[in-house]
């Protein structure tokens, strides 16, 4: 069968080149004809590519614990020497790294304390915060002072002024120095209020730690003004503080005056479990506490020399007399009992 066109020829090996035939017989070329040789294309040469080494697999070490790295470094310090204390014997590091901890269980753990107010404290510079007194013990002081380090945001220290009794008990002492706290007098107070501190005052003393149950929540006399005098000097505001919940964690119901003249103490309170119950009288009811910082009144405003005007000193420390009570009786209205959250 023909076709009207040729069929294509595919070829199945590659070029072909010319070669000159030989005979069978002789070996010897023949002339004239040629016969062409398949010849395979040369391979091109491919290059695979490297691999690159793969880096051995290590397992990420997780980074140590905040709680750990701090106390590593905090005894890192302490051998080395590398830390500072200031005039008053504050030592910064200590205090947050051995002090507060503890103490912080029993305020958001024991005595679950809500804040308010935080705004009301500067972000920096000098205040006076006057508080009320209350509790046979005084913890209200010390849930103060971690309410200002926890709450503010920059979780600035309180430096409390405590009275002389504070400052004589073995280990006590030291453990106040070592915290911020100093002596109440109205030197100190000055220095701290003029470099830049936060300065606590409770002005009823004993008087208000050690009043009777029945007499809860009434603010006794608040000394002859001296904290006052104090912020004008230093031209800083004056910020009240009311403390709800610190009355009722022991009942104080009788005081036995002659134990404590012999013991040298303000008084020997005597309470529903203590000293019934020993030691287990000292652990404190767990109440529900509330710390208002209410509005900063100024001070920044009145003529020079105002502190030495003993009727302006007198007014200005009713005034924040006053400001607390409210305060108090604020928390009081609110909250929904003893006890609860």
């Amino acid at each position: 069968m023909t076709s009207s066109s040729a069929a294509q020829v595919i070829p199945l090996h590659g070029p072909r080149r010319d070669r000159s035939e030989r005979s069978p017989v002789t070996g010897e070329a023949v002339t004239g004809q040629t016969v062409t040789e398949d010849v395979a294309p040369e391979a091109s040469v491919v290059e695979l590519p490297r691999e690159e080494p793969v880096p051995p697999v290590t397992a990420e070490r997780d980074p140590l614990p905040e709680g750990v790295g701090a106390a590593l470094n905090f005894l890192r310090n302490r051998l080395t020497g590398d830390y500072e204390v200031d005039e008053f014997g504050f030592d910064a590091e200590l205090t947050d790294t051995l002090i507060l901890p503890p103490l912080r269980l029993l305020y958001e753990k024991w005595f679950r304390v809500s804040t308010y107010g935080v705004e009301n404290l500067p972000l920096d510079g000098g205040a006076l915060l006057v508080c009320n007194h209350s509790g046979t013990v005084p913890l209200d002081s010390i849930m103060t002072a971690i309410a200002v380090h926890d709450e503010h945001p920059r979780n600035r220290h309180l430096r409390m002024l405590g009275a002389d009794l504070v400052f004589q008990l073995p280990l006590v002492g030291s453990l106040a120095r070592k915290s911020g706290q100093t002596l109440a007098c109205n030197p100190d107070a000055e220095r701290l209020l003029s470099s830049g501190e936060l300065v606590g005052v409770w002005p009823e003393g004993f008087k208000g730690i050690g009043k009777p149950f029945s007499s809860r929540y009434k603010l006794q006399r608040f000394g002859r003004g001296g904290f006052v005098s104090a912020a004008l000097r230093a031209g800083v505001p004056i910020i009240p503080c009311s403390i709800v919940g610190a009355e009722e964690i022991y009942p104080k119901i009788a005081d036995i005056k002659p134990l404590a003249r012999l013991l040298g103490l303000p008084y020997f309170p005597v309470t529903p479990f203590f000293p019934l119950l020993g030691p287990l009288g000292g652990i404190p009811l767990p109440t529900k506490w509330h710390i208002e910082f209410g509005e900063p009144i100024g001070t920044d405003d009145l003529e020079p020399g105002a502190e030495d005007d003993p009727m302006l000193v007198f007014n200005l420390t009713d005034q924040v007399r006053e400001a607390v009570q409210q305060g108090l009786y604020r928390r009081l209205s609110a909250r929904n009992g003893i006890f609860r959250s």
